[in-house]
């Protein structure tokens, strides 16, 4: 997929870049695979639980087929499809029993290859089967971390996971953070790398492109009261005070680790993403 580069006819268009589309072969969605997105702008119970959110483009979610429990049925790729709700494409699957579902589009998935959901599926871009049916080596993508559970890692754009290795009922994945974890040899995972890899390569270029997401502004500590953040207060600009910044609520901001330290899946983690640590 290419990226198209605005011209520069005002300055928030200056070094703004969007998606051309040119993979997308389908406009509106399939009507029977749709639902409709309730807005809370951030709020549980009226307060506030997720800051800087409100607003935004009105949405309606695409229920997405994360099991693949289609066992032994083939399907054949009916479209390409945008999904407001995610950073990767999706793909519009006719099966041969006459049901529709969507998938995560792979990259180099066409319209009209034939995709099925098996433990004897051959290995190829789209397929689903059991890790301990894939040889080591092949690039993975929508992965179960329990089995039946549905797909868990590698959904976002670009995302590739590497089978390296299988001892004692477990496949070590790589994944993309440069993370090895340890996972079920019974979970399902499907063939290749998620398409739209140059999603990270956006650039909005403007505060409203945010705000149509959903995103609303974020006000700096600095320029706060003292009450209101640890950072504020003081004369004109003044410095943070303390040994490191913090958050609202007191927290350490950057460096502080917030995965629990007893947390009963650490024990799959066989390599941290930070110095290889456990």
């Amino acid at each position: 997929m290419a990226m198209k580069l605005y011209k520069p006819t005002s300055p928030g268009r200056r070094n703004s870049s969007g998606h051309s589309f040119t993979e997308i072969t389908k406009k509106k969605p399939e009507k029977n695979l749709l639902v409709s997105k309730k807005k809370n702008a951030g709020r549980s119970r009226g307060k506030i639980s997720i800051r800087h959110r409100g607003g935004g483009h009105k949405r309606r979610i695409r229920i997405i087929d994360f099991t693949r429990t289609k066992i032994d049925i083939p399907g054949f790729i009916a479209s390409i499809e945008y999904d407001p709700s995610r950073t990767a494409r999706i793909a519009l699957v006719n099966y041969v029993d006459g049901e529709k579902r969507y998938i995560l589009s792979p990259d180099g998935l066409n319209i009209g290859d034939e995709i099925i959901s098996s433990p004897e599926a051959p290995i190829s871009l789209g397929n689903c089967l059991p890790l301990q049916k894939i040889p080591l080596g092949t690039i993975l993508h929508a992965i179960e971390m329990e089995p039946g559970k549905g797909a868990q890692l590698g959904r976002s754009a670009g995302a590739a996971i590497r089978l390296i290795a299988k001892e004692s009922g477990y496949a070590l994945l790589r994944l993309p953070s440069g993370e090895i974890r340890r996972v079920l040899e019974r979970c399902n995972a499907t063939i290749g790398a998620v398409g739209n890899a140059e999603s990270a390569q956006l650039k909005l270029g403007k505060a409203g492109r945010n705000r149509h997401r959903g995103r609303r502004p974020q006000v700096r500590g600095s320029v706060m009261n003292p009450n209101d953040h640890p950072h504020g207060g003081g004369e004109g600009k003044s410095p943070i005070g303390l040994p490191g910044p913090k958050t609202p609520w007191g927290k350490p901001a950057l460096g502080f680790k917030t995965r629990k330290k007893n947390k009963s899946s650490n024990v799959f983690i066989v390599r941290r993403r930070n110095q290889g640590r456990r």
